[in-house]
């Protein structure tokens, strides 16, 4: 991806040594001091919704699919711009023998196959905003899924009500350098994204995190 690339500031910092201190710095101090999402809260949404063939888009370092429990012939396939995820994510779930796309999600795609899931975990929040400008991203991944399907997730929320002292000021950190995108996303706007694309949505609001899932594509 280039660094004129709009994406490239949520992607890039994502680097061989960060991947190896995401998993307690992000998904354990921040995940639970900061957004108050506990992390076993999201291994627990992806035993629910991982079905036999799934698409993972942004897999971080694999922690999730690692610690998740999957089904009896389960395959899966992990989208990502940055090499250094997509090499830390296999590596670490060799075991299931996953296949990689580098791809960006954010521009037109096709794997020429459809999914029983897709999770799209902590991945909104860094792509280039307003939430409605994700329109297409949504869309895109809802033609990949099969007509039974579910898409999962969780993003972090800009919502000023959703946040401690101590939130704010890391969402507005993150926000400052380019990590995130998300100071605009609102419940109500994730929610009409993917509800021009989906049947059936369901949000939760964690700390201030929205965790969802949406079923049954329209496309």
């Amino acid at each position: 991806m280039e660094r004129t690339d709009p994406a490239y500031a949520g992607q890039h910092i994502y680097n061989s040594w960060f991947l190896k201190i995401y998993d307690p710095l992000v998904l354990g101090l921040f995940a639970t001091f900061v957004w108050r999402c506990p992390t076993r809260r999201l291994v627990d949404m992806y035993t629910r919704n991982l079905g036999r063939r799934h698409l993972d888009v942004g897999p971080g370092t694999g922690y999730f699919l690692e610690h998740a429990r999957v089904r009896d012939g389960f395959s899966v396939v992990l989208l990502d711009p940055n090499p250094s995820v997509l090499g830390h994510a296999s590596r670490r779930l060799r075991r299931l023998n996953p296949s990689v796309v580098r791809a960006d999600v954010c521009s037109p795609f096709s794997l020429g196959e459809k999914f029983d899931s897709i999770a799209l975990n902590y991945v909104l929040h860094c792509l280039p905003g307003p939430m409605s400008q994700r329109a297409a991203v949504i869309r895109n991944l809802a033609t990949h899924l099969a007509p039974d399907g579910t898409l999962f997730g969780a993003t972090v929320l800009g919502e000023p009500e959703l946040h401690t002292r101590l939130s704010r000021a890391a969402l507005h950190e993150n926000n400052r350098v380019g990590i995130f995108d998300n100071l605009g996303d609102t419940r109500e706007a994730l929610r009409d994204i993917l509800s021009q694309e989906f049947a059936s949505v369901e949000i939760e609001t964690v700390g201030s995190v929205a965790v969802f899932s949406a079923a049954r594509p329209q496309t």
